[in-house]
C-alpha cells in the first residue's frame, strides 16, 4: 500500500463528515464511516504533530543576525510551563522571607 498523504487524508475525512452530516444512511453504514473517519483523524493528527516537531521559527537577536529556535505550540505545554514559573515564583518569595 503506497503512503498515504496528509491532504488526501484529509479529504476523505471531510467526505465521510459530508456523508454523515448529509445522507440519510442506515446504522451499520453510519458506522463504518465512523471507524474510517477516526482512522483517518488519527492519522492527520499524527503527521501534525510530527509536522509541528519539524517546525523551526527565524528569530533575530541583538545584533540583527537570524537564529533557529524551536517551535513552541500555544496549548496546555505552555499552560504548564506559566504554572511552573510561578511555582518557582512563589518559591523564591519564601526563600527571601526566611532569609530575614
Amino acid at each position: 500500500m503506497a503512503k498515504e498523504k496528509f491532504e488526501d487524508a484529509l479529504k476523505k475525512l471531510e467526505k465521510i463528515v459530508s456523508k454523515l452530516e448529509e445522507e440519510e444512511i442506515s446504522l451499520e453504514e453510519s458506522l463504518k464511516f465512523f471507524e474510517e473517519g477516526i482512522r483517518l483523524s488519527r492519522f492527520c493528527n499524527q503527521k501534525l504533530d510530527e509536522v509541528e516537531k519539524r517546525v523551526e521559527i527565524l528569530l533575530k537577536d541583538k545584533e540583527g543576525a537570524l537564529k533557529i529556535e524551536p517551535f513552541i505550540p500555544s496549548t496546555k505545554d505552555n499552560e504548564s510551563l506559566i504554572t511552573s514559573g510561578e511555582d518557582e515564583t512563589e518559591e523564591e518569595s519564601d526563600d527571601s522571607s526566611e532569609e530575614e
